[in-house]
């Protein structure tokens, strides 16, 4: 959006939104949690926790998925510190 103010000046608004996750959402992502856990979850067929905090058994190709954006920041955050995960 951008408003005129006069002839030559033009202020241009930049307007962003938050993405975020409705419940069920979490299902059309793919999640990051411990490569540690997610290797036994995948074996074993046990639930594992994401770094989002969902709890699930893993059972597709997290390729074939977008990343969720709450694990991506949580791990960017990690990243930057002390990187306790890994990726899906």
């Amino acid at each position: 959006m951008s408003t005129q103010l006069s002839p030559g000046v033009e202020t241009i608004e930049d307007r962003r939104t938050e993405e975020s996750l409705d419940e069920g959402d979490h299902d059309r992502f793919s999640h990051y949690a411990q490569k540690d856990k997610l290797t036994e979850a995948m074996v074993m067929g046990t639930p594992v926790v994401a770094l989002c905090g969902k709890v699930w058994v893993p059972s597709r190709d997290p390729k074939k998925y977008p990343v969720c954006p709450a694990c991506k920041e949580v791990w960017e955050s990690l990243s930057r510190g002390d990187a306790g995960g890994d990726d899906s």
